[in-house]
């Protein structure tokens, strides 16, 4: 396969994959990431800091910290954007069309390594953007330095996303971890990586945190005195605003420069392994997909285009004890195929959220049972686009009545889930501990249909709960959506009013975007 054929077809998944609304939705994410990067002169919050001290507002600072919180936040939530390439041909039959021709196996994973590239590079283009307006907005440095502002981007950003990319492909390879399972084995991983890779010994300079760490601590030291300082990457709040002090970028290393190049070129290779296995949606060789469909079949008869919607017959919605039934139908198709050993778990945990100390009950116990279920509520809101399935519910005649049962079986779920600790917190009558509990139960369902009636895949719910649950997990108060985080054994988090307000406001946009998709199509 040519180079120019090569970058042909990685440009052309581009360019499909760019129209979809996740990678609109984590494009502003991006942009909001880079806002947080560079606060106020007067803000109470930090990205990057070295204890008391911040670097000024120039582009060599300004770019390594929305550099380094990119490659945080792209190296975590970026896979969950990208990961889907290879699956989508097989579903749609480009696939089996690509596998009948001379391309080979390698060069198809390569080029959907460089479409994945291509996605989340872009995505780090909009955040260097951003950087660019922060710093003059900020004003304390309104020259920009291009070179200056970039490099980090280029040196210490971009390899990781590189790895990402290759690790989608290799993750799509695999049977066991393409589905709803990877994505959480691709977040413990990336986790690891967060932590591990801060440190100064990491493999292939990490992500480059250690090397900042070191160049700013050199400053500041030159113009201080920095005992005691320790350097922090991530969200935290500060009581006051931090002291400024110039630092003028790192300068290149010809050892990390290296260290980065290996870092791709590892990339590379996990993105070519996989043609040892990879069976090209060859029945024969890679057996059947992910979802149990026979290949074969789906090669010999593709499916035909559907018929709009608004086509199809409607009949008139008759009312009056038909939504337990609806909400029930819901129910038994959001937990269809699971199977027995995720039932197990459930009924141990919940047998330990009855015997344990009610401490360990909100603590450990209720986040357990309430991040479990993940792959199961994020099929909330995505379930009908991914399945190909909005026509045939189009000629439902009353859809605001189907999706308020879709999210009330969610309810339901995450009710049954927490039942355990439910019964804990009301014989021990804790008042504060219920309400956030049913704050809760209403919020995770909102936040699954809102996300995947916006962004039409189950990927955007698992990207962004799992760091939420685990921030609630590592006693982040201001984001505990639960009750787990206490302090003199009351929840510390926000009000439940609050957390109640925001799952009906969620709720409110997956109707109100539900609601214009459809006008749409009409």
């Amino acid at each position: 396969m040519t180079a120019g054929a090569l970058a042909r077809l990685a440009a052309g998944d581009f360019r499909d994959r760019v129209r979809r609304p996740a990678y609109a939705v984590t494009l502003l994410a991006a942009v909001g990431l880079g806002y947080l990067a560079v606060p106020p002169v007067d803000g109470h919050w930090v990205i990057l800091a070295v204890g008391r001290y911040r670097g000024e507002y120039n582009s060599a600072y300004v770019g390594l910290a929305t550099a380094l919180a990119g490659a945080l936040w792209l190296t975590v939530g970026g896979f969950y954007v990208v990961r889907k390439g290879v699956g989508r041909d097989e579903e749609t039959g480009v696939g089996q069309i690509l596998a009948a021709t001379r391309l080979r196996t390698s060069g198809y994973l390569l080029a959907k390594f460089l479409s994945n590239l291509l996605v989340l590079g872009s995505m780090l283009g909009v955040l260097a953007l951003t950087a660019v307006a922060m710093q003059v907005v900020r004003g304390e440095h309104r020259s920009v330095d291009p070179v200056a502002l970039l490099t980090p981007f280029v040196v210490t950003a971009l390899p990781l996303l590189a790895a990402t990319s290759a690790a989608a492909v290799l993750f799509e390879t695999l049977p066991l971890l393409r589905g709803g399972v990877g994505n959480v084995v691709w977040f413990l991983v990336a986790l690891a990586v967060t932590v591990g890779g801060q440190s100064p010994g990491a493999p292939f300079g990490g992500l480059g945190v250690a090397r900042a760490a070191g160049s700013l601590r050199a400053a500041l030291g030159a113009q201080g005195d920095v005992s005691g300082e320790e350097f922090s990457l991530g969200l935290t709040k500060v009581d006051t605003p931090l002291v400024p002090f110039r630092w003028e970028g790192a300068g290149l290393d010809g050892a990390f420069l290296a260290q980065r190049l290996l870092l791709v070129l590892l990339a590379v290779v996990l993105v070519v392994l996989p043609a040892f296995w990879f069976g090209r949606f060859d029945p024969a060789r890679g057996g059947p997909p992910a979802d149990g469909t026979a290949a074969s079949s789906r090669a010999a008869a593709p499916p035909a285009p559907a018929p709009l919607a608004a086509a199809l017959p409607r009949t008139a919605p008759a009312f009056g004890g038909t939504f337990g039934r609806l909400v029930a139908g819901e129910l038994r198709i959001l937990v269809g195929g699971v199977s027995r050993w995720w039932w197990l778990v459930t009924a141990g945990l919940t047998l330990a959220g009855l015997t344990v100390p009610l401490g360990d009950v909100t603590g450990a116990v209720l986040p357990a049972l309430w991040v479990w279920p993940v792959l199961l509520w994020s099929r909330l809101g995505s379930r009908a686009a991914e399945h190909d399935l909005e026509v045939l519910l189009g000629a439902y005649p009353a859809a605001r009545r189907r999706l308020l049962a879709e999210w009330a079986s969610g309810v339901v779920l995450t009710a049954a889930t927490g039942a355990a600790p439910f019964v804990r917190l009301a014989v021990a009558g804790d008042a504060a501990g219920l309400a956030a509990w049913t704050a809760g139960a209403l919020f995770v369902p909102s936040l699954a249909l809102a996300l995947g009636v916006l962004s039409r895949t189950h990927r955007v719910f698992q990207a962004l709960y799992l760091p939420l649950w685990y921030l609630v997990v590592n006693q982040v108060a201001a984001l505990d959506f639960m009750g787990a985080v206490r302090t003199a054994g009351h929840p510390a988090g926000p009000a439940p009013p609050l957390v109640a307000a925001a799952a009906l406001a969620l709720l409110a946009a997956a109707f109100l975007v539900a609601a214009a998709r459809r006008e749409v199509k009409r």
